[in-house]
């Protein structure tokens, strides 16, 4: 049996899922929405299991003309009323978060009634699929956060609003030590383009269906120039990011050793300083002693 892991001697056979073509071609269509059903009971909470879901439209426009829109990446809603906003993040946002937050307002406030209404609202779940790492949790190994209001006795203060980050640079896993669903969705998330086939693990009826609508043959001649393009755009980001990450190292050994340089000539002047004082203090000692003699003890 041939390495599902061997290098790339020809072209893909398989999409990659953290390009905008691929993410919303394998999550973001009626006819593969099992697969979406089945990613999202992997990572909700055993009380929110879903068990069918209805897409919506992606563009959200706010209550007035002068409220700013929102697009997100995939919006739907759960059989019991539950929203669902979806986001693959490519690169790092400083304001991220911010964005997450901003986002969940908009299926909240959707829900409002004309008339009298008792404000009963239906859960929000904000899902962030990230391929970059928060800056405050570089040390941290944790990487699906699940992120909801608490008092400060850390007590869930409101239960149906959660925000899911997941982030992905920090699976580490190899075929061989897979453990549950959840490694294996994470797996195919970080390594569907690098599999020439269906590795062993992996033969499970939902994902069977994701290889083979994954696969690039498959496509017809305007999906393959769209998911090329969608590749182009992903590598050319992933290649600035990078080239920055790089030029950052650089940039602080150069600081460094700028900085090691001052050191040292401190150190230099230093030392030149406290000779220059030693044979000062010396020459006036030997004019004492030309002058009055040795020193009593």
């Amino acid at each position: 049996m041939s390495n599902p892991l061997s290098t790339r001697h020809s072209r893909d056979r398989y999409i990659n899922l953290l390009t905008d073509f691929g993410f919303k071609r394998l999550f973001g269509t009626e006819p593969n929405k099992n697969l979406l059903i089945d990613f999202l009971n992997v990572i909700l909470p055993s009380q929110h299991r879903v068990k069918d879901l209805t897409y919506r439209s992606t563009e959200n426009l706010g209550n007035t003309p002068s409220d700013r829109k929102a697009i997100f990446d995939l919006y739907c809603e759960s059989e019991k009323g539950e929203k669902f906003i979806v986001e693959m993040q490519k690169a790092k946002h400083n304001y991220f978060k911010d964005r997450s937050i901003y986002y969940s307002s908009f299926p909240i406030q959707e829900q409002s009634e004309k008339g009298d209404w008792n404000y009963k609202l239906a859960p929000v779940y904000t899902i962030g699929i990230l391929d970059f790492v928060f800056d405050e949790d570089k040390n941290d190994d944790t990487l699906l956060h699940i992120v909801e209001l608490k008092d400060q006795d850390c007590k869930v203060f409101y239960e149906k609003l959660k925000f899911i980050y997941l982030e992905l640079p920090k699976f580490k896993k190899s075929i061989d030590q897979l453990n549950d669903h959840f490694d294996k969705w994470l797996f195919l998330l970080k390594h569907l383009p690098d599999l020439q086939e269906p590795p062993l693990p992996l033969q499970e009826n939902v994902f069977m269906q994701l290889f083979e609508v994954a696969q690039i043959t498959s496509f017809s001649p305007e999906e393959r120039e769209a998911y090329e393009n969608s590749l182009k755009y992903y590598r050319d980001m992933k290649g600035v990011i990078e080239t920055a990450r790089e030029e950052g190292i650089q940039e602080g050994k150069a600081q460094g050793i700028q900085e090691g340089k001052a050191i040292a000539e401190q150190e230099r002047l230093a030392k030149q300083q406290a000779e220059l004082a030693q044979r000062q203090a010396e020459a006036l000692l030997k004019k004492y002693k030309d002058l009055f003699g040795d020193i009593p003890e």
